[in-house]
């Protein structure tokens, strides 16, 4: 628990050294890494145009002293796959290599602004958005539409962007825990994930962790098929099969109605039975830590899909389960999700489950949102 992948903010937002809890056999292999400079918002990619590019070393490290592949694990239930089964026409490693470069593009407008008096504005009475939202999903597009000028992109403060008629589809949250970041609380991130008619494709998150004097970041990525990793190193979710063994993370919108008042019941209901519930205010760092294996789940109502996109992915790949909170299967335009370790997912349904059809039986509406007219899905 605890593994610690940070990087220095004095090198650029350089990644840092391999931790020592890993094991070299789970080093990525990729044929593209990118280079995390101020210089290095151009993408090099097969048909997109070539550039240099840099690649990360690793130093030799220890053995993992447990084994957390939840595909070693028996498991009785599996759940539907959210990922793409594809990356159709753009090969996985280039089409990776692009969500990092974005979201690392994002972060740096990030740090930069990290350390400086915020300028808030208010969204709705307590959602706040401010200038480095705003400059960093402007970054983010300026990467995408030199490289990507045919895609559709769902931004959170831009809304929809591009051609409809695209397979692919851009989710960028520019800034994920705008209030904690408004505030210098270390819950924050960049998140950019990429959709193949419908379905992640491939994802990456930028977490700011530390504290003002003291930011670090680290970069959590996958791509359909293709694992989970962070700062480089493959990742897995923990092996924990008891929720009272668990420690587990949740999420509250800016609505206090019905939906917020159940999932408070759910709160005190599940920490009385575990190790703990926390709320740490950042969906996409929230489900990356189910990724890391650090916690066990994660759960919330009425997400948006660029709070959804990256890291319902990034779970699934480090061996996860992705549901609705009703336990039907999952797209990234729905208004519930919950994330496991896969182990504890059938037991947490037990009281998450009912307690959301009773929310549909009161007219509650959980019918997809946010869907692009006209974006064709495979789904």
């Amino acid at each position: 628990m605890g593994l610690s992948l940070i990087s220095s903010t004095n090198l650029a937002l350089r990644l840092s050294q391999i931790p020592k809890s890993f094991s070299p056999d789970l080093e990525r292999k990729l044929p593209l890494s990118l280079n995390f400079t101020s210089n290095s918002i151009g993408l090099g990619i097969l048909d997109y145009g070539a550039r240099r590019v840099s690649f990360i070393s690793t130093i030799p490290a220890r053995r993992l002293c447990s084994k957390a592949v939840l595909s070693e694990i028996p498991n009785e239930k599996r759940y539907p796959k959210v990922g793409a089964e594809s990356t159709g026409p753009i090969p996985s490693n280039v089409l990776l290599g692009a969500v990092e470069n974005a979201a690392k593009t994002g972060a740096e407008v990030v740090m930069d602004a990290v350390n400086k008096p915020r300028n808030v504005k208010y969204k709705g009475l307590t959602d706040l958005v401010t200038d480095t939202d705003k400059m960093s999903e402007a970054a983010i597009l300026g990467v995408l539409k030199r490289n990507f000028s045919d895609h559709l992109i769902l931004g959170e403060e831009g809304g929809i962007i591009g051609d409809s008629s695209s397979d692919y589809l851009w989710c960028i949250d520019p800034l994920d825990g705008t209030t904690n970041f408004a505030h210098g609380y270390p819950s924050f991130a960049v998140s950019v994930g990429v959709l193949f008619r419908g379905k992640p494709a491939a994802a990456a998150v930028v977490e700011f962790v530390g504290g003002p004097m003291c930011w670090n970041t680290r970069i959590f990525s996958a791509s359909a098929g293709g694992g989970a990793f962070c700062n480089g190193q493959k990742i897995h979710v923990s092996q924990s099969d008891q929720v009272e063994q668990s420690l587990l993370v949740t999420g509250f919108g800016y609505e206090h109605d019905d939906a917020w008042a159940t999932n408070i019941n759910l709160f005190k209901e599940f920490t009385d039975i575990s190790r703990g519930v926390r709320r740490l205010g950042a969906a996409a760092v929230d489900m990356c830590h189910v990724a890391l294996g650090i916690v066990e789940a994660y759960w919330e109502y009425r997400l948006k899909p660029w709070d959804m996109a990256a890291g319902v992915l990034i779970v699934e790949e480090a061996g996860g389960a992705v549901t609705c909170m009703d336990g039907g299967k999952f797209c990234v335009f729905d208004r519930s999700v919950l994330v496991s370790n896969g182990l504890v997912h059938a037991k947490l349904l037990e009281r998450i489950g009912p307690a959301t059809e009773t929310l549909k039986n009161k007219g509650i509406d959980f019918a997809l949102w946010f869907k692009p007219e006209n974006y064709h899905t495979d789904f």
